[in-house]
């Protein structure tokens, strides 16, 4: 149990993969919480209404902004970091396994 944490600790804080989420958060969620602070320091209302929207929108329990979040961060570690085979290798086994428990449960 303890050589499972420590892998899973080491992939998620691996640099590469950090930055590829937080990128990913910018292009998802980060461009609304920066208009809504400019439009509401500003006074620029039609900003802050699309911005206030949109973070709303995310704050619905059913929204699925953290499943596109993932995708874009594992397809943008997959275009900038191709030598990443270790963080690679990881989400590909990761993605194995799934395949193989939805088989298995389907049937």
């Amino acid at each position: 149990m303890k050589e499972k944490i420590r892998k899973f600790l080491q992939f998620v804080t691996n640099p590469k993969l950090l930055f590829c989420i937080a990128l990913a958060w910018l292009i998802t969620n980060g461009w609304s919480y920066i208009l809504l602070a400019v439009g509401t320091y500003l006074g620029i209302g039609w900003m802050t209404a699309v911005a206030g929207a949109y973070v709303a929108f995310l704050w619905v329990p059913f929204s699925p902004e953290k499943l596109v979040t993932l995708a874009i961060a594992i397809a943008l570690l997959k275009k900038l970091f191709p030598d990443d085979q270790k963080t690679l290798a990881v989400l590909h086994d990761l993605h194995e396994k799934a395949k193989k428990a939805i088989k298995n449960k389907k049937t």
